[in-house]
């Protein structure tokens, strides 16, 4: 714990600084032993828990948590690389919740029941592998590939959240466009041919109209957007039916086997890295399907739990519910017979990662001119309706 004082040297002068003690009587003695008279002592910890910090980003407890594993890797003891990062110059929600972690490592409790308890917002394998580190005597191998994975998926996100920026861009500037020429340049021509009647051509009626419906209720119209808005906000926010609509997604012919190779990916390293770290198969199965949000590929895998808790073998329980791609149980196979399952994992972790790029790549390709091609096509019947409309009242004939 860290402790802020007040002191008095022998010279009567005042001085002021932080040391570290395990308690006040030992920050006192500490103060002492330099010669010190104190005024004052506040443990900064609690001054920090009566304070409101914000959580810190995905980003920010990475770099803390690949520094710890660092640290252990370079033969730190526990304690004192927890009470480092505690008097770190990290986020100050990350210093307060690893000093807090290291007054329980101080009482006798595991790292892992503490990692549990602490309000950082790890993933649920984290505790699970720093566990099992602890079994086996190797914390340091386990936190790193629980930070590996997480880095991971971080990265999974980002690639799948950056690919959608541009097509996403690509519509809405596609839908303001439309809607401007709806709302401002199509009224503006109704009101001239409102009188023309029945010598204007079908589509410019249908353009002028539409855009005379816009103009007049441009205000329920936005309004019932927004209602629409929230009711689509309020149903993702519905865990059972946005498992549906991936689940729905997932059948897409494109996007949907980059979806599923996505979340196989995340299911083969999860296996890997659980088995790497001395899990049991058994306990790998439950642990690594928790990680899968698609239901359909989640209850395959299910069902491959049970099918190996009966006995059957890993490749075989996955071939006979078809859980994997012929080439994810091949590798799977050749791990079992080679002794070498963990790794084999990873190859197919990375090689449907691979794929899923390459995957995302043509999505994007087909996406991108698709919204242009519609985009454009809507504009361009607006044009043209608009243009028939002018060259019908000025009888212009080509």
């Amino acid at each position: 714990m860290r402790y802020s004082y007040q002191a008095f040297d022998n010279q009567k002068q005042e001085v002021s600084g932080i040391l570290t003690a395990d308690a006040e009587r030992e920050a006192f003695r500490q103060l002492q032993k330099r010669g010190l008279t104190p005024i004052s002592l506040i443990l900064l910890g609690a001054k920090k828990r009566r304070q409101k910090v914000s959580q810190p980003k995905q980003r920010d407890v990475l770099i803390v948590l690949h520094e710890l594993a660092t640290l252990l890797e370079s033969s730190v003891a526990l304690i004192d690389a927890v009470e480092s990062l505690g008097q770190s110059s990290h986020h100050p929600f990350i210093t307060q919740t690893f000093t807090d972690i290291a007054a329980q490592l101080r009482q006798g409790i595991a790292f892992s029941a503490a990692l549990q308890k602490c309000s950082l917002k790890l993933p649920w394998y984290m505790t699970q592998l720093v566990e099992a580190g602890e079994l086996t005597g190797h914390v340091a191998t386990a936190l790193r590939d629980g930070v590996e994975q997480m880095e991971y998926e971080a990265r999974v996100a980002n690639e799948m959240r950056n690919a959608m920026i541009y097509p996403i861009i690509l519509i809405f500037s596609g839908i303001a466009a439309v809607l401007m020429i709806f709302t401002i340049v199509v009224p503006r021509f109704a009101g001239i041919l409102k009188n023309r009647g029945d010598d204007i051509p079908m589509l410019a009626q249908i353009v002028l109209n539409t855009g005379m419906f816009f103009n007049n209720y441009f205000e329920w119209l936005i309004g019932g957007a927004v209602v629409l808005a929230i009711i689509v906000g309020y149903l993702f926010s519905q865990p059972y039916l946005r498992a549906k609509l991936k689940d729905a997604t997932a059948k897409l012919p494109v996007f949907g086997v980059w979806i599923i190779e996505s979340e196989t990916a995340r299911w083969a390293a999860m296996m890997g890295t659980l088995l790497e770290n001395r899990v049991s198969l058994l306990g790998a199965l439950e642990l690594a399907s928790e990680g899968i949000k698609l239901p359909s590929l989640n209850a395959k895998l299910n069902q491959v739990r049970k099918a190996v808790k009966a006995g059957t073998s890993l490749s075989q329980a996955l071939q006979d519910n078809e859980a994997l791609t012929p080439t994810g149980h091949n590798l799977i196979r050749a791990g079992e017979k080679a002794g070498k399952l963990p790794r084999m994992l990873r190859s197919l972790a990375k090689l449907l990662e691979e794929s899923g790029r390459v995957r995302m790549k043509r999505f994007l390709l087909l996406i991108e001119p698709a919204a242009i091609l519609v985009i454009g096509g809507v504009i361009g019947v607006i044009i043209t309706g608009v243009i028939l409309a002018i060259t019908s009242v000025n009888q212009v004939n080509f």
